[in-house]
């Protein structure tokens, strides 16, 4: 098995909506802004290639956004989703499976590309796609919360490919790589847990955005169920100390894993390292 860190460029959101009603005096010291109260958060996916299987874990953004709505995103950096396979010695054929942690825009977008025509293609035409099915319900009748970030021309494409797989409840989609599903942020979101050199590692996805969401009271102020969050929170990170598991970030711009310990304020961050190291 290889296992690659895939970095896609950069988005910025507004902090206090990231942290919720976590004071800014106490976030800003470890996640700081800019003078527009804006952070920014990387889009990293997670490259698995397994035996014949090669998937992909989220896709970035892409290039489907409305101009009208990009505009207030501040898309940065040099990293592109297809320029970070290349430099690891893969094309989009290469990719058999997609899974998606969710489908907000910033997590999907990249398995859509939209021509200069203004045609929708898909990135990858030989992957199947691996949704949660709750959260696939949840999409077809979208809330007020999540409604901006589920854009249809990321959804639609999903909804006439014939390619999607449904996820009830946990499984392992291959030996090595075992999707389990989470209720706060959104319903029915993925974090693939991923068997590696007697590592276990946590694509913490929107369970924990970065690093500094680990304390449970750390809830985005996008999710849709905070007090859920929260108990699914203490709960993984429970479970993730005990089994020594590795937490992969993807927003984090700053972290890419870490390990856990126990200290007398819970668990919290050990070290912190990039993947490559493993």
């Amino acid at each position: 098995m290889k296992l690659y860190a895939i970095e896609t460029g950069n988005v910025m959101f507004d902090g206090g909506a990231v942290f919720g009603v976590v004071p800014k005096t106490i976030w800003q010291a470890k996640y700081p802004a800019n003078d527009l109260n804006l952070v920014n958060f990387s889009m990293r996916c997670l490259l698995i290639h397994e035996g014949e299987r090669i998937l992909l874990v989220d896709c970035g953004m892409g290039n489907t956004m409305p101009e009208s709505l990009l505009k207030y995103y501040f898309v940065n950096g040099s990293n592109t989703l297809l320029n970070s396979l290349a430099a690891q010695g893969y094309s989009p054929n290469d990719i058999t499976d997609v899974i998606f942690t969710h489908l907000h825009f910033d997590h999907c977008g990249g398995a859509i590309t939209k021509n200069a025509d203004e045609s929708l293609q898909e990135t990858f035409p030989n992957a199947q796609y691996w949704v949660g099915k709750s959260h696939w319900k949840s999409v077809q009748h979208p809330n007020r919360r999540e409604r901006p970030s589920l854009l249809k021309d990321n959804i639609e494409p999903l909804r006439t490919s014939g390619k999607l797989n449904f996820v009830e409840h946990s499984i392992h989609i291959t030996p090595n790589v075992e999707l389990r599903l989470f209720n706060g942020h959104t319903a029915g979101q993925i974090m693939p847990i991923v068997h590696y050199k007697n590592h276990l590692i946590a694509y913490t996805a929107d369970v924990f955005p970065t690093s500094v969401h680990l304390p449970a009271s750390y809830v985005c102020g996008y999710d849709i169920e905070p007090l859920i969050t929260m108990q699914e929170c203490d709960e993984f990170l429970n479970e993730a100390v005990e089994k020594s598991m590795i937490l992969f970030f993807e927003h984090d711009v700053n972290v890419e894993c870490c390990t856990l310990t126990r200290s007398e304020k819970g668990v919290v961050i050990d070290t912190t390292f990039p993947l490559s190291s493993l």
